[in-house]
């Protein structure tokens, strides 16, 4: 997802993730002031019209397969997270680090789709499958790497395939569309709020060795946003007290900070900038997960005890 609370180029394209791994200087093309990129950039370090253009289409296509079907919904959910695994996947593969992407994909197809109909249980049940899948593909390739792969393997069953299997659980009650709409929107105006009060405001780094272009001053307008617009929608859209929507939105740009920095330590090990290149002016479908990922867990389990289904 963007970098939300950054107030950079970070907070919305990933574009200010350009510096090298480890602190090095920028790669060649990441945005020198002779750029004709970063001419047409501006400020924001990123094709600002594209990533526009993309937001708005990515929005349209939550909105219109939510609120047709919740079927429609989970199909466009497998297909971003399926996409965003083949990226990691295709990463780790740059280093020599051989991760099945069949069972992988298989187990987040199970995640994601079947809670919606067996709750918690399948959930767990299918990822502890997975889990036996992936170990037992890999047996059979040999010892040699075998930690190491196998450790990949499961860090990917966890982010993305099983964060994703919450999708369903938050979808499945009556009002789900409409919590999955509050869960969304906390993550976005945690992005918008951190972009905005970082380009105008932001001075002081929040984590240099991470990523350089976050500020304290973009997380203050994230948060802002955050609590602002979680107060309103769960008022509004699921009947819920003004304050259990500010802890919701509160826990929102936590969690989604944390997501922006994980996916930001990841690239830079693996030494990239993006994890691919299929949405512009965004990046890859990982770079548009990330925030997403971490906020839905916390944002279910809160609607799930603050705002129970009537």
């Amino acid at each position: 997802m963007a970098e939300a609370g950054t107030g950079s180029a970070d907070s919305t394209a990933g574009a200010g993730r350009a510096a090298a791994p480890n602190g090095l200087a920028d790669p060649p093309g990441a945005g020198a002031s002779g750029d004709p990129a970063k001419k047409s950039s501006g400020r924001t370090g990123r094709n600002l019209p594209a990533a526009v253009g993309v937001g708005v289409a990515l929005g349209a296509a939550v909105i219109v397969s939510l609120y047709t079907a919740k079927a429609a919904f989970l199909v466009v959910v497998l297909l971003a997270v399926g996409v965003g695994i083949h990226e990691l996947v295709k990463a780790l593969g740059e280093f020599g680090i051989r991760v099945p992407l069949p069972p992988l994909l298989a187990g987040m197809a199970a995640m994601t789709i079947g809670p919606f109909w067996g709750g918690t249980s399948f959930l767990v049940g299918a990822f502890g499958v997975t889990v036996m899948v992936l170990l037992a593909w890999r047996m059979f390739q040999g010892a040699e790497g075998f930690v190491r792969d196998a450790t990949a393997a499961m860090f990917v069953a966890v982010y993305p395939a099983l964060l994703a299997g919450f999708v369903p659980l938050l979808l499945a009650p009556d009002d789900g569309p409409d919590r999955v709409i509050v869960f969304v929107a906390v993550t976005v105006c945690s992005d918008i709020g951190g972009y905005f009060a970082g380009i105008f405001f932001g001075k002081h780094r929040m984590s240099p060795l991470i990523s350089p272009k976050k500020t304290w001053e973009g997380f203050a307008g994230s948060t802002l946003a955050c609590v602002v617009g979680g107060a309103l929608l769960v008022h509004f859209l699921l009947q819920g007290e003004y304050w259990e929507g500010a802890v919701v939105g509160l826990a929102g740009v936590v969690c989604a900070t944390l997501g922006d920095l994980v996916e930001s330590v990841i690239k830079r090990d693996i030494g990239i900038k993006d994890m691919g290149t299929l949405l512009p002016g965004h990046g890859g479908a990982m770079d548009r997960l990330d925030s997403l990922l971490f906020t839905l867990v916390p944002v279910w389990l809160l609607l799930t005890l603050l705002v129970p289904v009537a």
